[in-house]
């Protein structure tokens, strides 16, 4: 599909708004008006005084357009041409396609960091009318948005200019789940990988806390997730969190997490080791409560091993546990969705997150090449309203949220806490809040100026075999912590 760009810049937004009702089409760009029978134009003509701006859409034997004209003189003219020109965009694609978004013309991956940074420029009753009518946002994601900034804020303001978190990363599953996006590989093809990862993970680890004391950072939180790092043997488990607890600084931490994701991979041994080394947090994912839905997706285990699972781990004592479901899910419909959650409810957890299936290229796109399918997300927007509405009730209410790219509905993930529950790294991660030092394969350390929003990236190698292969360049890259920190501790 072409996207016709004509006297702007704004390409990067526009294309992020088509691909809401898009997500699979390959788009090219133009910079003038196409002569092809299918495609999108904005356009801006600026003239002395004023600015025409035209947004067109031509598909599928339809077509629709929408134009305004605006004062050169407009405040934040350039800011307000690119959203106007996509306001009219989406007015375009609805039109079309008789599809809404909740979340408007809003694309971005943390809405409640945009919020929370214009509540305090403009207060909240102007920011919600802004959200409202000039970004096209639902009441319902307003509110969502409200709630979780503030749960947010408390949190980071926990965080000091030295702080940083470590995330470690074990890309292995028992299986690989037809929707996962993760770079994972399942233990059957990949297990002989398994204890040379190990021991290299090891001596990143140990580089990496040399760093962190060499630059004197403060260790805020510790997550280790994948893939799903229960796959690993109780022993191999002790081994990994010994090297963490015998090279790092752990005076100042204030949560360790594991996903124990899959409920197969969970033992009573493995709990007891991550409990016995000071792991306070674990994460058992069932994603839905229907067995049909599990062999849809690929997980290799029962709703009742989910249960036995979560039973293992209170008896062990873990007092904080997180359960992820996803909305939109194959095979899954509503009844079956809010069976799910009023189950979960029941065993009144501390922590659930409810996050939206991402859509992956399928056949079941419609033949004008449009949003794929208007009723599954109309599905997945009962699926989460439900979920919100009966998690709050139960006392469990929103704390963080974040978007990703092709979701059913194009709606969003949010994590659900009790008071005094909330995972910190899940908000210090999606706020950018403080440095992230990240260890293993496809791990990327974000490092933040200590006192000011500029983020600077190291990118490890994605997949097991790079990382053994290629670990010398990831050792030389680490380098870039103490060259990132020169700058600020002169």
């Amino acid at each position: 599909m072409i996207l016709a760009t004509v006297n702007h810049s704004f390409r990067y937004e526009l294309e992020k708004l088509c691909r809401i009702f898009m997500p699979y089409e390959a788009i090219r760009f133009e910079e003038q008006i196409p002569s092809a029978d299918e495609y999108i134009l904005t356009h801006l003509q600026k003239g002395d005084k004023t600015t025409v701006l035209l947004s067109k859409v031509v598909i599928g034997g339809k077509e629709q357009t929408n134009s305004i004209e605006i004062l050169n003189t407009t405040e934040d003219y350039t800011s307000e041409c690119e959203r106007n020109l996509a306001v009219m965009l989406y007015k375009c694609f609805v039109a079309l396609t008789g599809y809404e978004s909740a979340w408007g013309i809003l694309t971005g991956v943390r809405p409640a960091k945009l919020y929370s940074k214009l509540t305090r420029n403009l207060g909240e009753p102007a920011t919600a009318d802004y959200f409202k009518n000039s970004l096209l946002v639902s009441d319902g994601k307003i509110g969502l948005c409200s709630t979780t900034f503030k749960s947010e804020e408390k949190i980071t303001a926990l965080s000091k200019p030295n702080s940083f978190s470590l995330y470690i990363s074990i890309p292995f599953c028992p299986t690989r789940c037809s929707y996962c996006s993760f770079v994972s590989h399942s233990v059957e093809k990949a297990g002989k990988l398994v204890e040379e990862y190990l021991s290299l993970l090891k001596q990143e680890l140990i580089l990496t806390a040399k760093k962190a004391k060499e630059n004197s950072l403060r260790l805020e939180t510790i997550y280790i997730g994948g893939g799903t790092p229960t796959t690993l043997s109780d022993v191999q488990l002790e081994d990994l969190i010994s090297c963490i607890k015998d090279n790092f600084d752990l005076s100042t931490l204030r949560e360790f997490t594991v996903e124990a994701g899959r409920p197969d991979t969970v033992t009573a041994e493995k709990l007891g080791v991550l409990k016995n080394l000071g792991v306070d947090r674990i994460s058992i994912n069932p994603q839905t409560l229907n067995d049909e839905v599990l062999a849809n997706i690929g997980r290799a285990h029962t709703v009742e091993q989910f249960f036995e699972a979560y039973k293992t781990a209170k008896q062990v004592g873990f007092k904080v546990i997180n359960t992820d479901l996803i909305a939109g899910l194959p095979g899954d419909d509503f009844d079956s969705f809010k069976k799910t959650v009023d189950k979960i409810i029941q065993l009144d957890p501390e922590n659930v997150t409810v996050h939206t299936l991402s859509l992956k290229r399928s056949s079941n796109m419609s033949a004008n090449k449009l949003f794929p399918d208007k009723a599954l997300g109309e599905e997945a927007l009962k699926m989460v309203d439900y979920a919100l509405k009966a998690l709050k009730q139960a006392g469990i209410v929103p704390y963080y949220m974040y978007r990703q790219s092709k979701t059913v509905g194009n709606l969003e993930n949010v994590g659900y806490a009790k008071e005094g529950t909330e995972g910190l790294y899940n908000i210090y991660i999606m706020d950018e809040t403080h440095s992230v030092l990240a260890c293993g394969a496809s791990a990327v350390t974000k490092l933040r100026e200590p006192n000011g929003p500029y983020i600077e990236r190291i990118f490890n190698f994605k997949y097991p075999y790079e990382y053994i292969s290629r670990f010398e360049e990831i050792i030389e890259r680490k380098e870039g912590i103490s060259h990132f920190y020169d700058k600020y501790n002169k």
